[in-house]
């Protein structure tokens, strides 16, 4: 079985006192510029800027990064994994909100999903009946505030724009 993205042969897989990389992640530890200490730094794959940057631990000698290791590598990224999953759920979170609230024939839910276009936000406003049937749709504004009252107020005004 041919599995590119998993093996990533033309990447190479770095292990130095401070540098680690594997086919997704990499650890560079730096010097911390708020103080005397050391910080370690994770990027994910294509990624410019660190997904996470946390303290590193001093070595024995008291001035220099204590090395990376195969085991501490492990733990980073899953901490950076894990920092990054919680961004984006948070991320859509906050692009994709919903509401229920009473219709004229039973339980409607609102959902507001913002596009966030750099030169045009907008967000996409809808309602569903209880199964899932679109009962309305309309484009407002990126900054429209979805809460049970502005939901209940479009939903009896008969879907007319907010």
């Amino acid at each position: 079985m041919n599995n590119d993205n998993f093996d990533a042969p033309n990447l190479p897989l770095v292990h130095t006192a401070r540098l680690w990389q594997n086919e997704q992640w990499t650890a560079q530890v730096i010097k911390n510029e708020d103080d005397d200490g050391w910080a370690v730094a994770m990027f994910k794959e294509g990624e410019s800027e660190p997904a996470l940057v946390g303290p590193w631990t001093m070595g024995r000698d008291k001035k220099n990064p204590k090395p990376l290791d195969g085991a501490a590598f492990i733990t980073l990224v899953k901490t950076a994994s894990e920092f990054v999953r919680r961004s984006e759920q948070q991320w859509h979170a906050q692009l994709n909100q919903s509401v229920t609230v009473n219709g004229p024939d039973g339980r409607v839910t609102v959902l507001l999903r913002i596009v966030p276009d750099e030169d045009n936000p907008y967000a996409m406003l809808s309602a569903q009946d209880e199964s899932g049937d679109v009962l309305a749709a309309v484009k407002v504004a990126a900054a429209f505030k979805l809460n049970r009252q502005t939901a209940q107020a479009w939903v009896d005004a008969e879907w007319a724009k907010p």
